[in-house]
């Protein structure tokens, strides 16, 4: 399917509320979205509570199943499902990091993970369910082991960034972590073999053609060979690795930069998110949803990036998250500090 058939266009589909505070960020759970069980995602926000949201099968609009609370008791940054969509990880500026598992329906909290100094602000599963990370106001990025009976153990606290650190991303494929920071870069951090020390192995700074101000967000292309940063100078930066190299256990393969998207946004770009198919989404200060894709006419200097559309007035504030649906359907949300969430889709104008 040609993504630049036609016209597209962001059609909102329904606009979600509850939250009763800026909505920071929000998850779909990726066991979801297949044949016959029901989408579900979930949202945090600056009320303190984590709500989960579910689509009917017969009318398709979404509702609220479940509010999480009176477990943290200040701003809910971040939330993250494991890959068997069976937990999810909600991080927090009260300095822990919730873990909840649906049991028939209720969610319980099942552990606090403590040990962040002060506001935790990111969380993230690895692929195969069996490391989760979470990073922080702290300067510091924390691997924890996934051990039986939901306990959970602090591997290694990995120190480097200068900053805050803002968001925490494991790569869709392999066991490498990223985290950006208000220190302008972000850091790769690798472990030669599984029992191993993890170190960090590459930083994208302004001397890499990196960012020049804070990083806010990061994501990955569907196959993991790309990733997409976006940051509070304005610009969405795209880098590529050999991970064919890395999965065949040749050793670590850097991050090259291969382009900037510069001149779309005039204020900070708070959230990117990669489609299955390669549209790039972003959220930002100027209340606008973007979309981006590569360009085909390829030129000599290599891959390019078009905007393919952009939402204006998408909300009413700062859009603070965007993310793409994991089923069939071209489904984007957005989470703002309007305190509500919009669902989305990308549809082809007759």
């Amino acid at each position: 399917m040609e993504v630049l058939d036609g016209n597209l266009e962001l059609k909102e589909n329904q606009r979600l509320q509850g939250h009763t505070d800026r909505v920071w960020s929000l998850a779909w759970n990726p066991a979801t979205a297949a044949a016959g069980v029901p989408t579900v995602f979930a949202s945090c926000s600056g009320d303190n509570t984590v709500r989960i949201w579910e689509q009917s099968p017969s009318t398709r609009s979404w509702d609220c199943k479940a509010v999480l609370e009176e477990t943290h008791t200040r701003t809910v940054r971040s939330c993250a499902w494991s890959p068997s969509g069976k937990l999810l990880a909600t991080a927090s500026f009260d300095a822990t990091t919730a873990i909840w598992e649906n049991v028939g329906g209720d969610f319980e909290c099942v552990s606090t993970l403590e040990g962040h100094e002060n506001e935790v602000k990111s969380v993230s599963w690895n692929a195969s369910g069996s490391l989760l990370a979470t990073c922080g106001r702290d300067k510091t990025v924390w691997i924890w082991e996934v051990m039986p009976g939901n306990e959970f153990d602090c591997i290694q606290v990995l120190q480097g960034h200068t900053q805050d650190v803002k968001m925490v991303q494991w790569h869709p494929t392999m066991d490498i972590l990223f985290s950006c920071s208000y220190d302008n870069t972000v850091k790769v951090w690798w472990s030669e073999d599984a029992d191993g020390d993890w170190s960090c192995v590459q930083t994208l700074g302004e001397s890499s053609n990196g960012h020049s101000s804070t990083v806010w967000s990061l994501a990955f292309n569907a196959k993991g060979d790309k990733l997409v940063t976006s940051s509070d100078d304005l610009t969405l930066k795209i880098w590529e690795a050999d991970i064919i190299r890395m999965q065949s256990g040749d050793g670590y393969a850097p991050w090259n930069h291969l382009c900037t998207l510069s001149g779309y946004h005039d204020r900070t770009i708070f959230s990117v998110h990669w489609s299955r198919e390669g549209i790039i989404a972003s959220g930002a200060a100027d209340d606008a949803v973007r979309l981006f894709v590569e360009s085909k006419d390829g030129s000599m200097n290599g891959p390019s990036y078009q905007l393919l559309l952009k939402k204006e007035k998408a909300h009413d504030m700062d859009v603070n998250s965007v993310q793409w649906c994991p089923g069939e359907k071209r489904l984007v949300a957005s989470a703002s500090d309007d305190g509500t969430i919009k669902i989305w889709e990308l549809e082809t104008l007759p």
